[in-house]
């Protein structure tokens, strides 16, 4: 997003759509897990309350559950529409991709930027 290479987003829990650690994305990908966002409590109940619960382990899928302060590459559209909740978590550019982009302005992403 930023020019550079693409950062690794977290490996604890391992991130990505391809459970690389990266928050890559392509056509197989069709959420668009392109965010590297870092958890709050806030964000994790708004998610929990639109559908998609990412605290609650599930170790049938290999996901351990979320907490405040986890990376993890969420969905551009969810990000944004968090945005719009006024509950976005923040944002490591350096690991965000740039198909991002395509959901969210640079501004808005910037705006709730963490160092890496």
């Amino acid at each position: 997003m930023l020019g550079g290479p693409l950062e690794p987003c977290g490996f604890d829990p391992v991130t990505g759509f391809w459970r690389d650690g990266s928050c890559r994305t392509g056509g197989q990908d069709l959420g668009v897990h392109a965010v590297c966002a870092v958890m709050t409590d806030e964000f994790l109940t708004y998610s929990a309350s639109v559908g998609n619960d990412l605290s609650t382990p599930r170790p049938e899928w290999g996901f351990p559950g979320l907490g405040a302060g986890d990376r993890w590459c969420l969905c551009a559209d969810r990000w944004q529409q968090a945005l719009e909740a006024g509950v976005a978590p923040p944002v490591v550019l350096e690991a965000t991709h740039a198909l991002a982009l395509e959901f969210s302005s640079l501004d808005s992403l910037r705006a709730y930027a963490v160092d890496a």
